[in-house]
């Protein structure tokens, strides 16, 4: 596999490139929409806490997309202390604080408009120990301030990362196995 390094850089040296940075602000989100056998929840993350860069680089038709963030399993509410409890419990908090999104590629590169461009990409989500790969829907847009907009949505299963959903009162009340992981970054180019 020693060639695989010669391999890119030969291909970098070919191919003419496009790149952009990106740096993740704090005031990004995550939210997690779920239902019961009773009613409907939302949890959310509302703000992330860390510095992050993504990083695009276009090569011939192939835009790779790079970089990850890693959110605390912690920082999730339910606005219901019992579901926020559960759903931490469920995610396995004490043994995986965090949860990891690391960003792998995007269908074309981005045209950064006010008016919000659809593309897909591919991401790796790791979750309580388990790891899946997914494609991802998501609309790419800046506003007057340049402040690129990212937002991305799929719908995942527990048993996508092998967790059973949460039960109550013995079995009564049964939280379904599909959620809905919204998020929505906030960027600035580099």
């Amino acid at each position: 596999m020693w060639y695989k390094p010669i391999l890119w850089i030969c291909l970098l040296l070919l191919w003419p490139l496009e790149r952009a940075r990106w740096v993740i602000a704090e005031n990004s989100s995550l939210s997690v929409n779920g239902s019961t056998n009773i009613n409907k929840f939302s949890c959310e993350i509302p703000a992330y806490d860390q510095i992050d860069t993504l990083t695009l680089l276009k090569v011939d038709k192939q835009i790779a997309l790079t970089g990850n963030i890693g959110l605390k399993v912690q920082s999730f509410d339910c606005h219901n202390s019992m579901m926020t409890r559960d759903l931490r419990k469920t995610l396995k908090e004490k043994q995986y604080p965090r949860l990891y999104i690391r960003f792998l590629s995007l269908s074309e590169f981005p045209e950064l408009t006010a008016d919000p461009k659809q593309i897909t990409g591919w991401v790796n989500i790791e979750l309580a120990g388990a790891s899946k790969r997914f494609e991802i829907n998501y609309q790419v847009s800046t506003d007057d301030q340049k402040v690129i907009h990212l937002l991305g949505s799929r719908n995942i299963n527990f048993s996508d990362f092998n967790l059973i959903p949460p039960r109550k009162l013995g079995g009564m009340i049964k939280t379904n196995d599909q959620l809905t992981v919204a998020f929505h970054l906030k960027m600035k180019a580099i």
